[in-house]
């Protein structure tokens, strides 16, 4: 991960975790596309809203942040350990039946982004489910808060996908969030699902 962006994270993960975190309705679909009890990893947990909501409904999750300040809040608000994880170091082969990383993977350089895609392909079951989300743009560049991002369009994203590895499905839907800079932002929210 880009080491300014990095730091922003560490110095704002109070912040972050102060934060009123709506309930995701895509995270709603995305635990209805798992069996009961599944194992997810959850990349870019941030304060830990995401991983309570599943972890209240019954699915096995191991939540991870880039962030070790970061880890330890949602470490604090879940009761449970936090690991701290970068996406390079995602070492794990066929153990997750859904993967969840919403707004972290956007931070990742665009020249690296298809090794990490294939880091996480290779980390799912057969059949398993992957979750990301991503400003969208057509070039990288940072924003107020001088954190980097990839900033895809749809078309560069499924070329990444393609070369990571092979899924059966691919779909991709656009929205707007609002941000930490409380501006509004155009979104790509991306699940894939791994080849059986």
């Amino acid at each position: 991960m880009d080491e300014d962006t990095l730091q922003f994270y560490r110095s704002h993960a109070q912040a972050y975790a102060e934060r009123a975190i709506a309930k995701h309705t895509r995270l709603t679909r995305f635990l209805a596309l798992l069996p009961p009890g599944a194992k997810v990893l959850e990349l870019g947990c941030g304060a830990g809203a995401a991983s309570a909501e599943m972890i209240a409904k019954g699915f096995d999750v191991e939540p991870t942040d880039g962030s070790p300040e970061m880890a330890a809040e949602a470490s604090g608000h879940l009761g449970r350990p936090v690991r701290t994880l970068l996406f390079h170091d995602i070492d794990n082969a066929d153990t997750y039946d859904g993967v969840w990383a919403n707004a972290c993977l956007l931070h990742v350089p665009r020249p690296e982004l298809s090794q990490v895609l294939t880091l996480i392909w290779r980390a799912l079951k057969p059949g398993g489910y992957f979750y990301a989300s991503f400003k969208t743009g057509d070039a990288e560049g940072r924003d107020i808060f001088n954190r980097y991002y990839n900033y895809p369009s749809a078309d560069w994203l499924r070329t990444n996908y393609a070369d990571a590895g092979s899924w059966s499905s691919i779909s991709i839907e656009t929205g707007e969030v609002m941000g930490f800079d409380n501006k509004w932002a155009p979104m790509l929210f991306v699940l894939a699902r791994k080849r059986l």
